[in-house]
């Protein structure tokens, strides 16, 4: 049996992984836990909020394990510096899988690893820490995912191909076969790799136009 949890994290992307891990684990969420600074609410979701600083106390590490529930902020450095501190405290750190994630023979991946329904990852894929893998992506084979990198939602990442640590890909984002991306590089919505980018490249897609003629006016609508 796997021991409980204690989130990090008290906003909707926490929420969403207590839901997770309760409804499609054999994990049971104990309590949610942040800075004490940032506690606004002593509880959150039904259960207690207990100040971060006072965790390894309140929540010893040999009896739970924990999870960084964090987005992208910083460009993901945010949840690698709660990731390391909850290390440090002496914390295992859980991953989750959803059991309607489509993988083969052999898939691990890393700690505080967090991918939903509907992600496709073929054989010979590395996936490391503190990745989030939202719902519906295509992560093709031999390719590797950095650790703490965000792959948003609908994400084709096409065979061979490297994401760095920390890097942030878009809803809708594209990549060609055994393209690199570097460290730390935002990928905006729906863009389409085709070349190599360094560190820190930021690549965007020009939006949709608004047209002037209003839906009434259209011929056949």
């Amino acid at each position: 049996m796997n021991k409980p949890i204690v989130i990090f994290g008290a906003g909707e992307l926490a929420e969403v992984a207590a839901f997770y891990f309760e409804h499609d684990t054999d994990r049971q969420v104990k309590c949610f836990t942040v800075d004490s600074a940032r506690i606004e609410s002593d509880t959150f979701y039904g259960k207690s909020v207990v100040p971060f600083e006072e965790l390894a106390t309140s929540h010893p590490p040999a009896d739970y394990d924990a999870f960084v529930a964090v987005g992208y902020s910083r460009i993901n450095g945010l949840r690698a510096e709660k990731c390391e501190a909850a290390r440090a405290m002496g914390f295992r750190l859980a991953s989750y899988v959803s059991t309607k994630a489509t993988t083969f023979a052999n898939f691990t991946c890393g700690w505080n690893a967090f991918i939903l329904e509907d992600n496709t990852i073929q054989p010979f894929a590395r996936i490391g820490n503190g990745v989030t893998l939202w719902s519906g992506n295509h992560i093709g084979h031999h390719s590797s995912i950095g650790d703490y990198a965000f792959i948003s939602s609908h994400v084709v990442i096409s065979g061979g191909v490297k994401v760095g640590a920390r890097s942030f890909m878009g809803v809708n984002s594209t990549t060609n076969d055994h393209i690199e991306i570097g460290e730390r590089c935002v990928v905006g919505s729906g863009a389409v790799i085709v070349r190599n980018l360094g560190d820190e490249a930021v690549v965007t897609q020009e939006p949709a136009k608004i047209s002037k003629v209003l839906s009434s006016r259209l011929q056949g609508f």
